[in-house]
């Protein structure tokens, strides 16, 4: 079987641009953030996999954002017997074909991925620092009304899953965690 994977850090973005025109047997699409490896559809994904099967990624910061959950995936996806291709940096992990070459690509590939992260992630804290200090930032908007705040609330406190409860609002995962500390 021939699988496309898909990924996005947010529900309002889109994976459209991702493996056009790639043909697939099954899509799976996450719309969460790739610094970590706990998302469903990647999950889902490698637990239907099997030897002979193949995985279609876009590029390799679509399935993993920091060096070391790459490797381990695709690792994990070989070692089950499966392929995986990376079509943007042209890049094919197979598990009877080892090309040290390409290894080391996709190694120093997804250090640069990770580095440009930390990257971000700095400027837009020096950003909000900055803005903070002059009494610029406020913080953002909420995103619920107090009615769907409690709403939130007492979805989980009745055990509904975070990820759900995200889904459900359309936003993200932290943010429902802010309304429950709240």
């Amino acid at each position: 079987m021939i699988f496309n994977y898909k990924r996005v850090s947010t529900l309002i973005q889109s994976t459209e641009r991702q493996l056009i025109d790639v043909p697939c047997d099954r899509e799976y699409e996450d719309k969460l953030s790739g610094k970590n490896r706990e998302r469903p559809q990647l999950e889902a994904m490698l637990s239907n996999l099997r030897a002979g099967d193949v995985v279609n990624v876009h590029s390799m910061d679509r399935l993993a954002r920091n060096t070391r959950d790459l490797l381990n995936i695709v690792e994990e996806i070989n070692n089950i017997g499966a392929t995986i291709k990376f079509h943007k940096e042209n890049l094919t992990f197979s598990p009877d074909k080892k090309d040290p070459y390409q290894e080391m690509m996709m190694t120093m590939l997804a250090a640069v991925s990770s580095l440009e992260r930390s990257l971000i992630n700095d400027r837009v804290r020096e950003g909000v620092a900055l803005a903070k200090a002059k009494g610029k930032y406020k913080g953002g908007k909420n995103k619920l009304s107090d009615e769907q705040v409690k709403e939130l609330n007492n979805l989980y406190k009745n055990g509904v899953a975070v990820a759900e409860i995200a889904r459900k609002f359309e936003i993200t995962r932290p943010t429902v965690y802010s309304y429950i500390e709240k």
